[in-house]
Parts: structure tokens; sequence; C-alpha cells
């Protein structure tokens, strides 16, 4: 035996943090001959066996006594060459295999140089588990940061879930342990065993992992992702070439569980998906699909905002691959995807990413940095370089092998401010004394700025809910740098004044004008989404007051008060039917509700031709963020409660008027001032009986008197129905 006793200890006791210095094959250095040691707790017997030199020697390995290590010598070679090893194990059985601990470490100094930089950007192609071919050998590569751990081993169902035959090396200070293990394929399950900074054992599953487990197991699952064949190329090219501020965008947000169900229990796969998301989503006319967390989570009712896997989309529907012609699906129908993201916090799971090494590793120590009180999960710590290099690189992710054209960022509120939710004493001031949080607001703007370069055309959209100012203005002028941001407190007045009686709409007028006071400080998205209609807050058409005729009504001015304010459109499925539970994530959309009297299926029909008009006029897209794109006619008619404003582009030759009466009162000879004279064909009127409205209106259009009105040398009387928004645009 040449090993000393201390190096026998540590490979029998699983301490040494290289093994690959003792195991594998070693030249004998001044003596003539090379050394193989295999520590293989199955085996009776070993064999070392060459591979591409056949002169090369073939030589038995001996049982150290009194351990499951072998070892063998041969002074018929200087150099160490390609070698098998024949095992034979207890029951006669013999296997031959590369030994894995002959390979070269398949990381690089300058992939653990950027990634401790927190600037490799494909840092996915290089940790977790990676399917390789190395020296004609078919395997896979695993490794994982764990700086603080004492041994890692990789377990799965190639080795017997046994931590000693594949401990991984620990590559100097970087903190990345790594082994290529020979044989190990697509399909293998696997964990991480980790001896923790404290000495405990525990496993862990893959932060990199690409596919796992359907939950409530927890292994991750070696995977190639980048196999799928895509026919998206003109829509990618397109979308490269795309001003999103200046196009059109109305986005069907859903969760994938719960849309459509095959039964009361099962729901739709990716695939499955496809054909009916396809069709519906194209029929009603919407330009994108969002998805809720599409990524990996164990705890079905978060949600999937509580993610375990940031680098898969979830088993529960399917393949990667699945996942991948879905979105495939949606584009050749030329329909974009934006998926929720999540790299505000993360659950207390120390399976997945809490205290992954026994340390706080992803999260901070101090609670009062690393923990969400709301939620009880934990806040990621942004000012450490791998941490922002895993979200970074994460984002990157999905855009490359998914194609995502989007990626709405959940919480960034929560991000911003180190007191968000939190009282005196419990957060701790930033160095200069403050309450933002410049290590998130760093990484915005660096994850933004690279998102964009990476992917042009790639939309990030923020949920933020406070006056933060610059959030959709570029990091070089101090901007968080995200393509759009949800306006909230668009969101919250306007469901604010439609829950009230009509009669008492007058004293609220304001909730519906405010936004403009500062619109033109953000690229805004109006979203009416899945918040909107979940925990005791009721489903949309349940906040609007009066019988079924006058709920349906409201809630069509609602949608068309929507469509036609300036900024992007957003919808939560089952909006568009009126529904009227609040969203159940185990059960599907109350379709039958169709099929149980017209006001259903009227709101259905509504919100499709709110999107064919919407996208078939430049004036209500082209300057949703131009002064020039919107003017208000008059605001100030609150005995009424009509409101009426212009909507053109911003040269002014595409030009629509907006009415809405937001009373059951019908109002005929209403005057209204208009910028152009002629004949106004009525485009749209969410009172007409094909929507179950009450079929009044402007018997196809208006024309102009050239009476001043409103500030324009020219008007014309409109019939304004009950509880309606109606729509004219000047015929050429």
């Amino acid at each position: 035996m040449i090993l000393t006793p201390d190096e026998l200890r540590s490979l029998v006791e699983l301490t040494h943090q290289s093994p690959h210095t003792l195991l594998g094959m070693h030249p004998l250095g001044d003596q003539s001959g090379v050394v193989v040691r295999a520590f293989l707790p199955d085996a009776q017997s070993v064999a070392v066996q060459p591979v591409h030199e056949k002169k090369k020697p073939a030589f038995a390995l001996e049982r150290i006594p009194d351990t499951d290590i072998f070892e063998g010598i041969t002074q018929a070679a200087s150099a160490v060459y390609a070698y098998d090893l024949v095992i034979t194990n207890h029951q006669g059985q013999v296997r031959r295999t590369r030994d894995a601990f002959s390979f070269l470490p398949t990381l690089g100094e300058s992939d653990l140089f950027l990634f401790g930089k927190g600037d490799e950007r494909k840092i996915y192609e290089k940790l977790g588990a990676q399917l390789r071919t190395i020296d004609g050998v078919p395997g896979t590569s695993f490794a994982v940061w764990a700086p603080n751990a004492q041994r890692v081993s990789v377990v799965g169902d190639f080795n017997g879930w046994d931590g000693r035959f594949h401990p991984l090396r620990l590559l100097g200070a970087s903190g990345v342990w790594e082994i290529f293990i020979p044989g190990v394929g697509q399909g293998a399950h696997y964990k991480f065993e980790i001896r923790d900074a404290h000495g405990h054992v525990k496993l862990n599953t893959d932060p990199f992992g690409f596919f796992f487990e359907v939950a409530p197991k927890q292994a991750a699952i070696v995977w190639e992702t980048r196999g799928f064949k895509w026919t998206d190329a003109a829509w990618l090219k397109k979308r490269r070439e795309r001003d999103a501020l200046r196009s059109p965008m109305s986005v069907y947000e859903m969760h994938v569980g719960s849309w459509q169900k095959k039964t009361a229990t099962e729901s739709w796969s990716y695939r499955e998906l496809a054909q009916p998301l396809v069709e519906y989503v194209t029929r009603l006319g919407f330009t994108h699909v969002e998805f809720m967390p599409v990524a990996e989570h164990a705890y079905y009712p978060s949600w999937g905002y509580q993610v375990t896997g940031f680098y898969a989309p979830t088993s529960r529907f399917g393949t990667p691959e699945d996942f991948q012609f879905l979105v495939n699906a949606l584009h050749a129908a030329g329909i974009g995807v934006i998926v929720d993201w999540v790299p505000a916090h993360f659950p207390r799971d120390t399976w997945a990413l809490a205290r992954f090494d026994g340390t706080a590793l992803f999260e901070h120590e101090d609670p009062r940095k690393g923990a969400h009180q709301d939620w009880g999960t934990l806040i990621f710590n942004f000012g450490r370089n791998e941490v922002s290099n895993f979200l970074v690189a994460n984002a990157l992710f999905w855009c490359e092998r998914f194609h995502i054209d989007g990626l709405r960022v959940d919480a960034v509120a929560s991000m911003l401010y180190l007191d968000y939710s939190r009282k005196a004493g419990e957060w701790i001031p930033n160095q200069f004394g403050g309450r933002e949080n410049l290590e998130a607001i760093e990484f915005l703007k660096k994850f933004n700025h690279i998102t964009h370069t990476e992917f042009p055309g790639v939309m990030t959209i923020a949920e933020e809910s406070t006056a933060w100012p610059q959030v959709t203005r570029p990091p070089y002028l101090g901007g968080l740098g995200f393509s759009f941001k949800w306006n909230m407190g668009w969101m919250h007045d306007t469901l604010g004044y439609f829950k009230h009686e009509p009669v008492h709409r007058k004293y609220h007028q304001n909730d519906l004008t405010f936004a403009m006071l500062y619109h033109h400080n953000e690229n805004f998205v109006l979203p009416l989404s899945h918040d909107e209609v979940v925990h005791g807050k009721g489903s949309l058409i349940g906040r609007m007051p009066g019988d079924d005729w006058q709920k349906f009504a409201s809630l069509r001015s609602l949608l068309a008060y929507q469509w036609l304010f300036p900024g992007k459109k957003m919808l939560f499925m089952g909006g568009e039917l009126g529904q009227r539970a609040e969203w159940n994530e185990n059960a599907q959309l109350d379709w039958w509700l169709l099929d149980a009297g017209p006001f259903h299926r009227g709101a259905q029909r509504f919100v499709g031709d709110l999107n064919k008009l919407y996208a078939a006029s430049p004036a209500l897209w082209q300057a949703d963020y131009d002064h020039a794109g919107f003017s208000w006619i008059d605001c100030n008619d609150r005995e009424n409660s009509v409101l009426s404003f212009l909507r053109q582009t911003a040269d002014g030759r595409n030009q629509t008027v907006v009415i809405l009466n937001l009373t059951p009162v019908p109002r005929p000879g209403y005057r209204v001032g208009v910028p152009r004279a002629g004949r106004w064909r009525e485009a749209l009127n969410s009172d007409a009986g094909i929507y179950a409205g009450s079929n009044a209106g402007n018997y196809g259009g208006v024309t102009t008197r050239p009476i001043p009105a409103h500030g324009h040398p020219q008007s014309a009387e409109f019939f304004l129905p009950p509880l309606s928004v109606v729509v004219f645009q000047a015929e050429a």
C-alpha cells in the first residue's frame, strides 16, 4: 500500500475533498510504473484493461484489507493511459466501465473565474448535469457550487444512491465540486449527497437541474434540453425587428394546470394544451400568452411562485421538449410567450436551495435581510457574485432554450426595499442608512441590460407597485431597464371605481382620470391579473353592482376602458367569460357558463371584438407612450358619469374617439367635440345585442356639424347607451 494512513482514512471516511488525486491512475513519481486505485463497495474483484493501446498492461487490483478500496501497480508503463475497470460483484456479475476518476475536470479556470466574478452567462452549460462524450466515452458530468461543504457526492439510480461511489472533487477555491461519470445517460435520476459545513449529511436536488421527478418526489433527472427541432426562425427574426413600445400587445394570462382539464384531477400536458390554446387565443385575438410560473415548484398551491427548480419547466405537465413544443406552436400561430419569473425569493425547503451547504449560501444569514415575512420564503443574496450569476444566467436560459419572448418579473417592490413589509427594527439599512436594497438594484439593472443585449426583442416586465422612479428607463439614464411596468395604480383605482353603484360613480370620476397624470413616467401595462380574483377579492363580474344585465354591462365597459386607454393590455383567464367564482387552481375555468345564457358568451365575444379593433387600429397602440397619442376630450362631466377621449397615432392621421357612459341612463343627443369634420363610423359598441346588451346605438355612425365643442371647431350628437363604451373612427 502506497497510501499513507491519513490518506486511506480520508477515502474510507469520505472526507477527502479531492479524491481524484488518490483514486484513478497516477504515475509513481521517481519509481517506474503507475498505480490505480478504485473505491468500489460492491466489488469482489477488479481488473484494469487498456482501451486504446493494447500494448499497455492489463493487471488486477487487490483489495486493501478491511476496506472497499482496490489498488494495483504495474511497472510496465510509466505514464497514465486510458483504461477500463472490469468489476466482478459479489453475485459474480461482471461489468466493464471507464473509471470516473480517470478524467480531467470538465470546467476550466476561465469558467470558474467568470462564475466567481458573476459573469459566466452560460453557467447552465457548465454546472448541473451535462451529457458529454469525452475520449469517445458517453456519460454525464456533474458539478455543483457548495463552497462550505466538507464533501459532495452524486448519488442516483446508477450507483444505488450510495455516496461512496462517486465523491466529487473540489476545484480550487471556486467552491465548485465536479465529476464525470461514464455511462450515465439521459433519464438517470440523481441528487447531491452533501456533508455540510456542520458535518451533517443531507440530500439536495440540483440547483441547475433541467428536469425533475413529479412532486412530491425531488430527484433531478439527467436531461438534454438542446435537442428540440424549432421551426420558429421567422418569428424570432420578426421579434428582433419589432418595436414593442409601438406595437399592439394584449396578453392572456393563464395558469397551465387550471385553464382546461381532462378530468377533475388531471390537467392537459404541455403538448395536449398546444392545439386548444392556440385555437382559443387566436380566435380571441390576443397577441401574447403569459404563463404563471412554469419553473419547477414542489408546492402546487404556490401557483409556481415558490420555485425549487429554476432551470426546469415543471414536470407535472410533461418534459422540457413538451414545453418547447407548446412555445413553438404558439410562435407558429404568431403568438408571443411571456413567463412569470421569480428572482425575488425562494422557499425554505432544505433539500432545494435553503442553507444548501449548511450555510446561508443563496440567501442572507440575517433574517432581517434574508427572510420574506409575508410569504415565509428566503431572499436571494443579490450582492454575491455567484448568486447574481445563477439568476442572470437563468433568465438567459429561458430565452435561449425555450425561446421565451418576455419575462414578467414578480414582486419587484419586495426586491427594491429593505423595509418591504417590515416594521422598525425588523430591517437593516444599507451602507448609506437608506431603505433601498442597493445590491438588488444593481442586479436588476444587470439582468435587464444583459437580457436586452443578448436577446434583442425579448421584453422584461416589472410587477412593481410603488412610485420607484424610472423603472422602464435604461440603466445608463439611471433607470432599472425594464421594457414595461405593470400599472398597479390604474388597476386599483379602476376596479375601485367600477365597484361603486352607478349613482355614486360621479363622486369617484377622478379614479378613472388620475392615471393620466403619471402615465408618461413609465411604459405601462394595464393588468387585470390573477391577483385580483383570489383570496376573497371576488371575480371581476362579482365586483360589479346591480343585476346581471348591469353587472355584465359594467364588465364590458371595464374591459373596453382597459383596451382603449393608453398602455399594453393584460387579462387573466376567465375574465373574458365573466366567470362568477374566484379562480381555483385545482379546477378548470367554468366553461359551462358559455351555455348558461347570453351574458357570458357575449362577454367572450366582446373581448374578441375588442382585440380585433385594437389590432386593426394603430391609434390604439402606436403612440401609447407619446404625449400626442392621447388627449381628453371631456373628463369633467361627473354629474352624468360620462368621459370622452381621443386616441391617435403620433402623426395624427389615424384617430379614434372613445365615449364612456357609466350609468344605466341612456343619453340621446349627447354632444361631443371631435377633431375632424365628416362622418365618424361607430367601430364598437359595448351595448350591442351580440354582446347581450340593449342594442341601442348610433345606426352605424354620426356626422359632424360646425358647432364648436370641447375645444374642437366641429362636433356631433351621439346616442350613449346605458353602461356603455362606444368607439368612433373617422371615415376616409
